[in-house]
C-alpha cells in the first residue's frame, strides 16, 4: 500500500446545456461524460492516473452503478476496500459560466463497520470528512505512526473539529469559511491552532491562500486559463488533492510550495475538460500546462 484514500463514491452524470427544462418540456444537451466521482475517491483516481496507485476505502453497493464504479477502479488498478450500502450514489452536474450545479443522491448509511487494513508501507491518508468514523480511525493511526495525513475540507463534517487534530496538511474549501462563519485568514489560524502542519484555502479563480510549515502565509494564484477554454471546475479541488498527494509521494523532498504548484498545473488541466475521468492529467499534460503559463507561474 503506497497510500490511502477514504471517501464517499458518486457516479456523476455532467451535462453541457444552455437550457434546464421544467415541468413537461424536453430538452437536448450538448454535451454528457458518466464518470467516478467524490471528494477523495476523484483524488484517488488522480493519484493513480499520475502513476501512484493508492487503496481507496469508499462505499459501494450491490447494484449496477455499484458494479459500474467496480469496473473503473479495475481499470486504474486501484484496490477497493469496500464499506456496503443500499444503493449507490449519484450527482447530476450542470457546468456553466464557470460555476456549476450540482443535484446529488446520496446513500451514506453504511451496513457495516469501515474494514481494517494493515497499513504496511503506506506514506499518506487522504480524507474527505466523508465515513467520519473511518476517517478520524485511520488518521489517528497514521498519526502515530508518522505517516502523512491530508483533509479535503469541502465542507463542515460532523467531526471535522476533532479530525483536524490529526491531519497534517489541511486544504479547506471557501465553502467551510462560510459554514464556519470565518474569513479565509482566520480560518487560517484556525488551522494552525488545531496543530495542522501546512494549511490552506482554495479560492477558485483567485487560487490558494496558504501557510507553510514555518506559519508563513503565501499566495498561489490561479493560472490565468481564457475563460473560453474553462468547460467543466466541478472536480478540480479533487485533482487538486490527489496532485499534491502524487507530488508527496514521488518527490518528498521537494517543497509544499512545489507539490501545490504541481497541483494548480493538474487542476487547470482538469477544468479544460468534461467530467472527471477526461480530466484526469498524466504528467505530460502537467508539464504542457507549465509550459503554456510559465510566465504567469
Amino acid at each position: 500500500m503506497h497510500a490511502l484514500f477514504i471517501g464517499q463514491t458518486y457516479i456523476d452524470v455532467t451535462f453541457i446545456t444552455d437550457h434546464l427544462p421544467t415541468g413537461d418540456e424536453k430538452h437536448v444537451a450538448s454535451d454528457y461524460a458518466v464518470s467516478f466521482g467524490g471528494n477523495a475517491v476523484t483524488a484517488a483516481f488522480c493519484c493513480a492516473k499520475l502513476g501512484i496507485v493508492p487503496d481507496l476505502i469508499a462505499t459501494v453497493a450491490n447494484d449496477w452503478l455499484g458494479r459500474m464504479f467496480q469496473d473503473m477502479s479495475a481499470k486504474y488498478g486501484i484496490e477497493i476496500h469496500p464499506r456496503k450500502v443500499a444503493s449507490s450514489s449519484l450527482s447530476f452536474i450542470m457546468p456553466k459560466d464557470g460555476k456549476r450545479a450540482i443535484v446529488r443522491c446520496r446513500d451514506d448509511d453504511h451496513i457495516h463497520p469501515f474494514p481494517l487494513l494493515n497499513l504496511g508501507n503506506c506514506r499518506a491518508l487522504h480524507v474527505d470528512g466523508h465515513q467520519p468514523d473511518a476517517a478520524i480511525h485511520y488518521a489517528k493511526l497514521c498519526r502515530e505512526s508518522g505517516i502523512l495525513t491530508s483533509l479535503d475540507g469541502g465542507g463542515l463534517r460532523t467531526n471535522t473539529h476533532e479530525l483536524l487534530e490529526f491531519i497534517d496538511v489541511a486544504i479547506v474549501a471557501e465553502r467551510l469559511c462560510e459554514q464556519m462563519d470565518m474569513t479565509s485568514d482566520q480560518m487560517l489560524d484556525y488551522l494552525k491552532a488545531r496543530g495542522c502542519k501546512v494549511g490552506g484555502v482554495t479560492q477558485g479563480e483567485r487560487g490558494l491562500l496558504w501557510y507553510d510549515e514555518t506559519g508563513t502565509v503565501h499566495t498561489l494564484p490561479a493560472l490565468p486559463v481564457p475563460r473560453e477554454r474553462v468547460l467543466d471546475t466541478n472536480g478540480a479541488g479533487d485533482v487538486f488533492h490527489g496532485a499534491y498527494v502524487f507530488s508527496y509521494l514521488n518527490s518528498p523532498e521537494k517543497s509544499w510550495q512545489q507539490h501545490f504548484e504541481f497541483a494548480r498545473a493538474a487542476s487547470t488541466y482538469k477544468i479544460q475538460k468534461l467530467g472527471n475521468e477526461a480530466g484526469l492529467p498524466a504528467i505530460a499534460d502537467i508539464e504542457a500546462v507549465q509550459r503554456e503559463f510559465a510566465a504567469a507561474a
